[in-house]
């Protein structure tokens, strides 16, 4: 080990220490909060930013231990802006057996591979649903709470099969998730 990589890691630690989602950002992948999420196009890799919304982090991480989203559709999807999913109805008004979340907005902007909990008119009602942004949604920013971000993959998420613009994006036939797991559990 050099004395640039030894100190690097020292670095690293430090800052994990003090503040767990900088070290992340810097380059540290952290297992429990990677997702993998397999599309028929390929494998997203999603980073989770639970040092900007720990429980909506924690929900979906609990959801995919689960293997809920396994197989669920994009039912919503609209290009240039986003691609949904997390309903097990496939329409846009289901969620998971466990409860709604309150917000976590932050600062952090919506931007290309930003994923964003999905929620109604309340913004206290994100549960299961989550969307992934194609484009800056700068519109949406401390309005929906950010969750997380595509690290790589962007290319998968690019070929999901879009909706009809004037139905809202809603998606006939639509592309679904194979599978997701988190990486420290991925095989």
């Amino acid at each position: 080990m050099t004395a640039s990589s030894l100190t690097r890691r020292m670095a690293v630690a430090a800052l994990s220490a003090l503040a767990p989602g900088l070290a992340v950002a810097q380059g540290a992948a952290d297992p429990q909060n990677t997702v993998y999420l397999e599309t028929k196009d390929g494998r997203v890799t999603i980073r989770l930013r639970p040092d900007l919304a720990p429980k909506h982090a924690a929900q979906i991480k609990a959801l995919v231990k689960r293997g809920f989203y396994d197989g669920i559709v994009f039912h919503r999807v609209i290009g240039g802006f986003m691609a949904q999913t997390g309903d097990p109805k496939g329409n846009g008004t289901g969620g998971s057996d466990l409860p709604n979340i309150p917000a976590e907005f932050s600062k952090e902007p919506f931007k290309r591979g930003t994923v964003g909990m999905a929620r109604s008119q309340d913004p206290n009602s994100a549960n299961s649903q989550f969307f992934i942004c194609f484009g800056e949604s700068s519109f949406l920013n401390g309005q929906y709470t950010v969750v997380g971000e595509v690290t790589s993959g962007m290319d998968a998420v690019d070929k999901i099969k879009k909706g009809d613009q004037a139905n809202n994006g809603a998606v006939a036939n639509p592309d679904k998730i194979v599978r997701m797991r988190l990486a420290a559990d991925a095989k």
